[in-house]
């Protein structure tokens, strides 16, 4: 009788764990699943297309490119790197107004702290495969991105300051991994006007990504470059330096007579022009042009626009 009442009471402590931990489950997995959703979009996976065209562009001036490992560095850089990137500004920053490729951001969550450290360690360990050299870069690159948004050193509230550090890591940097990942032999020798161009690209491509932030980086105390020149200063700015980006990539193809190459540049380079000075001049009638949607739709197709271009030299190089 007395081992009847234990065991019944045993197997009623049991049902009441298993169901216990069954709920607790149930509650966590519902609680993950809705912090999920905003680690996911402030991840901005779509956003790593707009910073693209440097990995084509390097690509294009490697002599001998190795696919296995030009394919890892494109996965360390969009799927990893970047997205990690995106997330931790996002987390430093807290926008409640439009960023970078998001129009409603969610508010981010500690799990999305958590989750940029273990992809940044990922990165940095699938790096090594390419080369230790490469791996260095990338943690470079890392600690950069994280000092740009880190509240206590924000390089991005410093205009000048944070504007080198982005057009140095994004283009510069970047066009030295992705030359020396994908090269055959993993060559450092890269080429300085190739490095010099990559950096003026997203010298003439990051200012006007601010344009329509000038207001709510007011009230963050972030001083960017963009809101020291002003809305049409931007955008003149801006001109500036993708047409010095165009005179360093022609010094470059003239000086190997590839005519032809340059010319297929500006041909894809075409629809970006029209669609900037068409849009300059709205916003020289009214400001409030330079608004988030206008500023997408330019990003998308200047980086579309830019991608398809070096891919085509690419192709044209190897097999044409």
């Amino acid at each position: 009788m007395v081992s009847n009442n234990i065991n019944h009471t045993f197997f009623l402590y049991l049902a009441h764990l298993i169901i216990s931990i069954i709920d607790k489950f149930l509650y966590l997995s519902i609680k993950i699943l809705l912090i999920y959703r905003s680690t996911i979009q402030l991840l901005r996976f779509h956003f790593s297309w707009l910073l693209m065209p440097v990995y084509w562009f390097a690509l294009s001036f490697a002599n001998e490119i190795y696919l296995p490992r030009a394919i890892v560095v494109f996965i360390i850089l969009h799927l990893l790197v970047y997205p990690s990137s995106n997330g931790y500004n996002s987390y430093m920053d807290r926008d409640a107004g439009s960023i970078g490729g998001v129009k409603n951001p969610l508010q981010p969550t500690r799990q999305l702290f958590y989750t940029t450290v273990v992809i940044d360690v990922i990165a940095i360990l699938l790096s090594f495969f390419i080369s230790a050299l490469f791996a260095t870069c990338v943690l470079i690159y890392i600690i950069f991105s994280r000092m740009y948004s880190y509240r206590r050193v924000r390089l991005k509230q410093y205009p000048v300051l944070g504007y080198f550090t982005v057009i140095i890591t994004q283009g510069a940097l970047t066009f030295f991994m992705v030359y020396h990942g994908s090269e055959l032999y993993l060559s450092n020798h890269v080429s300085w006007l190739g490095l010099l161009a990559a950096a003026f690209l997203i010298g003439g491509f990051y200012p006007v990504t601010q344009v329509y932030q000038h207001e709510a980086d007011k009230k963050d105390n972030v001083t960017t470059i963009s809101m020291i020149m002003g809305t049409k200063g931007t955008f003149v700015f801006c001109a500036v330096m993708y047409t010095v980006s165009l005179f360093i990539l022609w010094l470059y193809y003239s000086a190997r007579e590839l005519y032809m190459l340059f010319i297929v540049l500006l041909i894809f380079f075409l629809p970006v022009v029209v669609y900037f000075m068409q849009w300059f001049l709205k916003v020289l009638k009214d400001e409030n042009k330079a608004d988030f949607k206008h500023t997408m739709q330019m990003n998308w197709l200047a980086s579309t626009c830019t991608s398809l271009a070096f891919i085509t030299i690419i192709l044209l190089q190897k097999f044409g």
